[in-house]
C-alpha cells in the first residue's frame, strides 16, 4: 500500500493553507477534493475580505485567529505578489441606538487587541463619502480586500515547491485507524484506492461532518450539527461611489449587506443569510427589493437598475437559525483521543482571514 505523510480532505483555502504548511515539514502531503479543482466551494463565494478582527467574542479562536491570520496574510500577500489592498472598512450608524453599538464596538474590538478603529462624524463622511448616509461611522483603517483566487494558487504551489500534491475528482470514502496511522479509502473517478497517512486532516468545509461520520474510532459526540446558509450577491453595473468597503451592523448570522470591492474595482453587495436543507446555489432576481431596501439604508441615490444577481456562497455554521454565536472547532486527539486527527467544523467567516493561522494552530495540535 502507497503511504503518504499527511492527507488533507478538502481544498478550500483553509485545506490549502494547512497543506502549505505542513509540507514544509513533511515529505510527502496529498491534498484532495471532490470538485475538479481547488476552492469550488465556499472559498470562491465570499466577499474576499480581510477582516479586522472586531466583532467577536474575546479569546473565542475566530477573534483570537482572525487578527493573527490578518497580519500573516498581508505579510504573505507582500512577500508573494499577491493582489491586495489594504481599503479600510467603514462600520456606519444610523441614528443614537446604533451609535451606540459603534461605542460598544470599539470597546469590543480592543479586547480583542485591534486598537486602529477611527470615529468619523456625519460631517466627516459627508467630505469624505458624499454619496453615503450615515449618522457617524467607525473606520477600520486594517480591513481590505484579497484576489483569493491568486491566495490559493500561491499555497497550491508552495505545496508543490515542497513535493506535495494536490489530486482533485477524488472523493473520500472512509479512514480506518490501525495504531500506525490511517488507512485511508478513497475513489478518484471511479477508482476506489487505498493510501496509508500518519496525519489526517477533515478541513472538508460543507462536507466536514459527513467525512468525519466515516473516520472509525471518531465517537459520534465529537460530530456537531452542521448548517448550510446561503448569502446570495448582487452585482453593481458603472463606476462605485465608494473607494472603501461600507459595512452596516452586523445581523444575528452574518455582518449584513455591505458594499465590498474586488480588486478591479468591481462594486457588489451582499451577502445576506438564508438557511437552506440543501446545497444549491441559486440567486432568485426576487431578492432584489430585499437588496434595494438593505442598501439604501447607506446608500440612498442607489441605481437599483444597475444592480443584477450575481453568485452565491454557502457558509458551513454550526448555529442554526435560533442560536447564538458559535465559535470555530478545530479538534486534535486531546479531544477526541485519535491520535493524528484533526477534524475542522464552521468554519465560515473569517476563514479566509484566519487560514494561515488556523494552518498554525493545527501544526501546533500536532506536533510534528
Amino acid at each position: 500500500m502507497e503511504k503518504v505523510d499527511a492527507i488533507i480532505i478538502g481544498a478550500g483555502v483553509v485545506g490549502l493553507a494547512i497543506a502549505a504548511r505542513l509540507s514544509n515539514k513533511l515529505n510527502n502531503v496529498l491534498i484532495i477534493d471532490k470538485n475538479a479543482g481547488f476552492g469550488e466551494e465556499t472559498s470562491s463565494r465570499n466577499s474576499e475580505v480581510i477582516h479586522a478582527g472586531i466583532y467577536y467574542p474575546q479569546h473565542s479562536l475566530k477573534a483570537k485567529l482572525c487578527v493573527q491570520g490578518k497580519e500573516k496574510l498581508y505579510q504573505y500577500c507582500k512577500d508573494r505578489g499577491i493582489p491586495h489592498q489594504r481599503l479600510g472598512k467603514l462600520l456606519v450608524a444610523h441614528g443614537e441606538e446604533e451609535e451606540q453599538c459603534l461605542a460598544k464596538t470599539i470597546k469590543q474590538a480592543a479586547l480583542n487587541d485591534v486598537n486602529d478603529l477611527v470615529w468619523l462624524t456625519a460631517d466627516e463622511l459627508k467630505k469624505s463619502n458624499p454619496a453615503l448616509h450615515a449618522t457617524a461611522a467607525l473606520l477600520s483603517p486594517s480591513t481590505g480586500i484579497i484576489d483569493s483566487h491568486r491566495y490559493m494558487q500561491a499555497l497550491l504551489a508552495e505545496i508543490e515547491h515542497n513535493n506535495g500534491q494536490f489530486v482533485g475528482k477524488t472523493t473520500f470514502i472512509k479512514a480506518d485507524n490501525n495504531n500506525d496511522g490511517f488507512v485511508v479509502t478513497l475513489n478518484s473517478q471511479d477508482e476506489i484506492m487505498q493510501l496509508h497517512c500518519d496525519y489526517l486532516i477533515n478541513s472538508g468545509g460543507l462536507h466536514s461532518t459527513k467525512v468525519a461520520e466515516n473516520i472509525s474510532d471518531l465517537k459520534k459526540s465529537h460530530i456537531p450539527t452542521l448548517y448550510y446558509c446561503r448569502g446570495h450577491y448582487f452585482s453593481y453595473q458603472g463606476r462605485s461611489p465608494f473607494t472603501q468597503l461600507i459595512y452596516p451592523l452586523p445581523e444575528a448570522h452574518g455582518l449584513g449587506i455591505h458594499a465590498s470591492l474586488d480588486i478591479g474595482g468591481q462594486l457588489k453587495f451582499g451577502p445576506d443569510t438564508q438557511y437552506i436543507d440543501d446545497i444549491d446555489y441559486e440567486v432568485s432576481p426576487l431578492l432584489k427589493a430585499k437588496f434595494v431596501a438593505a442598501i439604501q439604508r447607506y446608500y440612498p441615490s442607489l441605481d437599483s437598475e444597475r444592480l443584477q444577481p450575481a453568485y452565491s456562497g454557502i457558509r458551513p455554521k454550526l448555529e442554526g437559525p435560533n442560536d447564538g454565536f458559535k465559535d470555530f472547532v478545530i479538534q486534535s486527539e486531546k479531544v477526541h483521543g485519535v491520535k493524528g486527527l484533526v477534524n475542522l467544523f464552521g468554519i465560515d467567516s473569517p476563514g479566509l482571514t484566519s487560514s494561515l493561522a488556523i494552518a498554525e494552530y493545527v501544526d501546533e495540535r500536532l506536533a510534528i
